[in-house]
């Protein structure tokens, strides 16, 4: 039962023997280990993803970098991620929900602290930053640029939180059942899952 810390061998996310999720939990502030208002969830969907969430609404996804860097189970009796367990004792590392809202991944090397892994760590972070069928560009200068993905332009605009709007990607024709080509699109965080249907066997 993980508080703000995962250490190896513990496990986050949901267990289906005991229908429970486990999360982690930041502190309200440095000197205060009292529950905070971040929370790190993994979702049970088809490909589980970390969300970071603060009071309640969801800030960011993690994206191909997290999951290279934790060990991810998948099955119909739990869906969790955890830290490898070594038996170099002078290496430990450790996975921390920080009481400002950020999730790091830590290493203590001899007792030196290291940071492999920060997040959120650029403006392309937060989730759903642009909107359906575009992508986020991250700059050189810290700038975030939105972009429509490939047989979309910008046009039209939404209700946002209704007292907002924002340009939205429109397709560019009409989608055909007869056309079977696909865009290739490098680099990208995959979609959520919730609503799909995937097939694990797909390279």
């Amino acid at each position: 039962y993980p508080t703000d810390i995962l250490l190896p061998g513990m496990k986050l996310g949901w267990d289906g023997t005991k229908n429970l999720n486990k999360t982690l939990r930041s502190w309200t502030s440095l000197n205060d280990p009292s529950s905070g208002s971040h929370v790190f969830a993994i979702e049970n969907w088809t490909i589980s993803h970390g969300l970071l969430s603060s009071k309640g609404k969801l800030e960011c996804r993690t994206g191909p970098r997290y999951s290279n860097l934790v060990d991810i189970t998948e099955t119909e009796e739990e869906i969790s991620h955890s830290l490898n367990i070594t038996t170099n004792v002078s290496s430990i590392s450790l996975l921390q929900m920080t009481y400002i809202g950020s999730l790091q991944l830590l290493k203590f090397i001899e007792g030196k602290r290291h940071i492999l892994f920060y997040f959120p760590s650029d403006t392309c972070d937060p989730y759903n930053s642009c909107g359906g069928n575009s992508y986020c560009n991250y700059g050189i200068n810290g700038s975030r640029n939105c972009v429509c993905i490939p047989g979309f332009q910008w046009g039209g605009q939404y209700a946002w939180e209704l007292t907002k709007s924002r340009p939205t990607c429109l397709r560019k024709s009409s989608l055909s059942c007869r056309e079977k080509e696909f865009k290739k699109t490098m680099n990208m965080k995959l979609p959520d899952t919730e609503y799909a249907i995937v097939d694990n066997n797909v390279g």
